[in-house]
């Protein structure tokens, strides 16, 4: 079985989950490169879609996944990434999970998380990575 780039312009979505609490980190875009740069180095790459370009996590800040097991859904078309995640966070913010706000039932949004490092030490701007 062959995954399904087609269907979503030769990307599709990886979520990306602790191995071990099973938190749900972050959700990324990849591509046939970045799944076999993946498979190939054992961390972690995706399809950045600003940047129109392979980027792998952790190349700024140092905070890489460590692939522990790559699941496949049923259509082929989304991957679970299941990481060992190397730093204090995988959010450019400074968050350990990108998933940090919650959605009040009146539509606003709260932070339910602290910051577990310094966005501007580790970048010195915003910039993902």
């Amino acid at each position: 079985m062959k995954l399904g780039f087609e269907k979503m312009d030769g990307l599709i979505p990886a979520v990306i989950q602790d191995y071990e609490t099973q938190d749900v980190l972050m959700l990324g875009f990849v591509d046939e490169n970045a799944v076999g740069c993946t498979q190939r180095s054992g961390e972690v790459h995706f399809f950045s879609r600003s940047r129109k370009r392979l980027w792998k996590k952790g190349e700024a800040s140092g905070h890489v996944l460590r692939v522990k097991e790559i699941l496949v859904d049923c259509d082929a078309d989304a991957l679970l990434i299941r990481v060992e995640v190397v730093g204090p966070g995988v959010c450019h913010e400074g968050y350990r999970t990108c998933f940090f706000r919650k959605m009040e039932s009146d539509g606003t949004l709260r932070v339910i998380a602290e910051k577990t490092f310094s966005e501007s030490e580790v970048y010195g701007t915003k910039e993902p990575g």
